[in-house]
């Protein structure tokens, strides 16, 4: 079971305001490993706790395609709105609520989007040249990414996957549920916390075998990527509302 006594339900809500941003993401492949607690937990900032399944934390790389990004009250604007991502990231909770996702690296094919993000949300956004080649019919995919900036660098994913069975949401209190479904995210500036919030209908997940992975944006983030394969899991996608940024009182 996950981290007990934790509300996983409250923040699949919709926030009672208006959002500040919609994206739609696409075609997401989720690959997961099963981390020691001792070797991620000090690579997190000063009032997060690790959320953990079965006493284990877990680690995902996430590359997936952002569409239609663009603030409330202002249309999408081709290159600006349209571009690949890929996330490092692990899971989190505040004091024992709002579980959510804590980002070591994020890369965007968008140097505009880049800068605003790293500015506006205080994520650790990396611009980096990326590729998606979809097989006809969604049979297949491979992601690409080679971050050009900021460092540190080498950090490069290239990996394929073949999703596979039907598509289902997850069900509460599964690990699929605990990796897929979360809504929060929190990032840190000048010693300050952060948390935001999105608002999505559930993914639609099927399974996905992993033909081919080399990556290093794991151990440039302070991270040993186990030996064994990873979970995988891959999505569509969702469309999104994203909220305003708030200080995170301590």
């Amino acid at each position: 079971m996950s981290s007990p006594d934790i509300d996983r339900l409250a923040p699949t809500r919709r926030p009672d305001e208006r959002p500040v941003m919609y994206q739609s993401w696409r075609h997401l492949l989720f690959l997961h490993w099963s981390l020691p607690v001792e070797q991620v937990a000090p690579l997190l900032p000063e009032g997060l706790t690790l959320d953990t399944f079965e006493g284990r934390a877990w680690v995902g790389l996430v590359p997936f395609t952002m569409r239609g990004v663009r603030p409330r009250g202002l249309p999408a604007v081709g290159f600006l709105s349209d571009f690949h991502e890929t996330n490092v990231r692990t899971y989190v909770h505040f004091q024992g609520r709002d579980p959510g996702v804590w980002f070591f690296s994020l890369e965007a094919a968008n140097a505009i989007a880049v800068r605003l993000a790293r500015a506006w949300f205080k994520l650790p956004y990396h611009y980096a040249g990326m590729e998606l080649t979809a097989a006809p019919g969604g049979t297949s995919y491979a992601y690409r990414s080679e971050r050009r900036w900021p460092p540190p660098t080498p950090a490069t994913c290239a990996v394929r996957c073949r999703p596979k069975g039907s598509a289902s949401t997850s069900t509460p209190g599964t690990l699929q549920h605990f990796l897929v479904e979360r809504y929060f995210l929190y990032s840190q500036a000048r010693g300050e916390l952060y948390r935001g919030q999105v608002h999505h209908a559930p993914y639609e997940v099927r399974g996905a075998d992993v033909e081919g992975l080399e990556e290093t944006l794991l151990a440039a983030a302070g991270l040993s990527r186990p030996s064994e394969a990873p979970l995988a899991h891959f999505s569509e996608g969702v469309d999104v509302d994203v909220f305003r940024l708030r200080r995170v009182v301590r």
